[in-house]
């Protein structure tokens, strides 16, 4: 018998792979109950790992290279995620045949690091701790486990509906601190007396000017007349070392705050509260509210998917059509306490300078080193990745994230809504072991976030637990498109482009902020924007914008805002024909060659009407059925 040609060969396995079809089908279908070992036809549709390998190995032993698009297609539902889905470099495609992950036409595939909690009964006796007004109101369950173990969750969905942990002052409120011991890392209250019972899970939430900070509480004691609270490590040392942002404390302001996470704040419908170590869950319904009936999720996951390769090997043309992301975690307050620096990213260490400066700003006062918070999609070092139409809602902390080497890339047409972090978070932050006003410059330019599009984009309730958090956060990148978004319900900034603080040359350049509609922010946080820049940008724009309607919350210390804001270090940034109310922009420590033209009401209706989404996207400002 002849020896096969390797082509032959290649087209011998295919069919081996293959046995339905002559040629491989370019598409595969996936379901949540889909079988490893389906035909991936729609109606007997496969694992979504199982189609992934097929999709690869459809690639490697392909004869030629393809020359049409490898659609993934995933039927409606919840996929329940026991780990992170990945995306990885063997998963790529070419300009002629990208890979495509897309939901079946009318259907709605879900990705869930959510996990049902069931059996609700009513509470009928008192339990240690309990307010009084709260027997005969609230149900338990017994909390959920993964695996016989339990886990730790900070957020609860009730029929789609975020529940609050219990707190005191409730929702919307808070107190005022009476002193703030810098010296002895101790915080003083007013006397409290209906704090009682076990305070083990308990925090402190401190505003704090333009970021809030989550204390973990390590004793709570009555002192004359007063209460002394001192925290654990190590938030502790970072909270009462670092500078800025810090809680004012004046003869006339006293910084507010709310304390949460104890049984003994449960005082009222629509709270909750987990207590781990009975392995108990307790909600207080609100008005109509059935448990018996109603979907209950606690979150287990903090990212549900990585896109992830590697500066020499990129994710490249893969693109991700109307899927969804839901229901994650953030465990770093729980963990480690959580103090931000700025735009949510933790601070690890910092401290005031004495006396001020460093090798590359002599003028700096402080210095700080920072992590970030983590997404519920994560991408790391692709190329030409396109995310259309999906939907990221009831996350914790950040939704779509973007760091290291992302390139021609888009997000266009997501929806971000109930968001606990930033909607969008992009580029560096010169986070890890690298101080955070080092100015950024790497070596390797392929690190350099560049040429990315964020676009018709509906981003609002972001920043719903750490409010300063904007909706669009983009840090060190350059070429970066943001145009015809609507932002909007967010307790701080709008859209926030830049970092460093700094007027030395870094890789920011060159980035447009144009055409978005930004409304109804800064409305718990001050020293704040409908749009924000920082840092030296050369080329960089912002024009066409329409934002409107920044009011400053109750607890305000001053009236430090802008409709824009070109922060320390700004320079050579242009800022033109933006509609605002009013002609009101703040500049702080500029740097040369910024350019203020025509900003204010008088800017012609035609570009104030062009802000926002597209036509084609305009559906999406329509309500949305909640995601279970």
């Amino acid at each position: 018998m002849p020896r096969l040609s390797v082509r032959c060969r290649a087209l011998f396995v295919l069919l081996l792979l293959f046995p339905c079809a002559r040629m491989p089908a370019a598409e595969f279908w996936v379901a949540p109950a889909g079988r490893d070992e389906a035909a991936g036809t729609a109606a007997d549709p496969l694992s979504l790992t199982a189609a992934q390998r097929r999709a690869r190995e459809l690639r490697r032993l392909a004869p030629a290279p393809l020359t049409e698009p490898v659609h993934i297609i995933l039927r409606g539902g919840i996929y329940a995620l026991g780990d992170a889905w990945t995306v990885r470099p063997e998963d790529s495609g070419t300009a002629a045949s990208p890979t495509v992950f897309e939901a079946a036409p009318g259907e709605k595939p879900t990705f869930s690091g959510g996990i049902r909690v069931t059996g609700w009964k009513k509470l009928e006796a008192a339990s240690p701790g309990l307010p009084a007004a709260a027997v005969g109101q609230v149900w338990t369950a017994a909390a959920p486990r993964i695996d016989e173990r339990p886990f730790a969750f900070r957020q609860l969905w009730i029929g789609g509906h975020k529940a609050a942990r219990a707190r005191t002052p409730n929702d919307g409120t808070m107190a005022r601190l009476l002193e703030w011991d810098v010296a002895k890392e101790e915080a003083w209250i007013a006397a409290r007396t209906d704090v009682a019972g076990d305070l083990s899970t308990a925090e402190l939430v401190i505003y704090q000017q333009w970021e809030n900070a989550y204390l973990r509480i390590a004793s709570f004691d009555a002192v004359g007349g007063r209460t002394r609270i001192r925290f654990r490590s190590p938030e502790s040392r970072v909270q009462f070392e670092h500078p800025w942002p810090a809680p004012i404390m004046t003869d006339t302001y006293r910084a507010p705050y709310f304390l949460a996470n104890a049984l003994c704040f449960l005082d009222q419908p629509g709270e909750w509260f987990h207590d781990p170590k009975n392995g108990v869950v307790y909600y207080w319904p609100r008005p109509g509210e059935d448990l018996t009936q109603a979907e209950v999720v606690a979150p287990t996951r903090e990212t549900l998917l990585i896109v992830s390769g590697s500066l020499d090997r990129p994710v490249v043309h893969v693109q991700f059509k109307g899927l969804g992301f839901a229901h994650t975690t953030w465990l770093r307050p729980t963990e480690s306490g959580h103090v931000p620096h700025q735009a949510g990213m933790f601070m690890t260490e910092a401290y005031k300078l004495r006396p001020k400066g460093t090798t590359e700003t002599r003028t700096l006062d402080n210095q700080a080193w920072v992590g970030r918070p983590p997404g519920a999609v994560e991408v790391r070092a692709a190329h030409d990745v396109r995310f259309e139409r999906c939907t990221f809602e009831h996350l914790a902390s950040a939704g779509f994230d973007a760091e290291l080497g992302i390139r021609a890339s888009s997000v266009e047409g997501c929806v971000f809504r109930d968001i606990g972090g930033n909607g969008i978070q992009f580029g560096k932050f010169q986070d890890g072991g690298i101080e955070t006003h080092v100015p950024y410059l790497p070596a390797d330019d392929r690190e350099v976030c560049a040429g990315d599009r964020f676009a018709n984009n509906v981003v609002t309730d972001c920043g719903n637990e750490d409010w300063g958090c904007p909706g669009i956060t983009v840090g060190y990148a350059r070429e970066i498109t943001i145009e015809h978004n609507e932002v909007s319900d967010l307790p701080y900034t709008g859209i926030s482009v830049g970092w460093g603080w700094t007027k030395q040359p870094t890789v920011l350049r060159d980035n447009i902020v144009r055409a978005n509609h930004v409304h109804h922010i800064a409305r718990i946080l001050y020293d704040t924007a409908g749009i924000y820049m920082l840092a030296a940008q050369p080329g960089s724009v912002v024009s066409g914008n329409r934002i409107h309607d920044l009011v400053m919350g109750p607890y305000t210390a001053k009236p430090h805002w802008g409709y824009i804001y070109l922060d320390e270090g700004s320079s050579h940034t242009s800022v033109r024909d933006n509609w605002l109310p009013e002609d009101k922009l703040l500049l702080n420590a500029n740097g040369p060659g910024n350019v203020l033209e025509r900003n204010g009401p008088e800017v012609p209706a035609a570009i104030r009407d062009a802000a926002g989404l597209e036509p084609a996207y305009r559906d999406l400002l329509m309500p949305a059925a909640p995601t279970h």
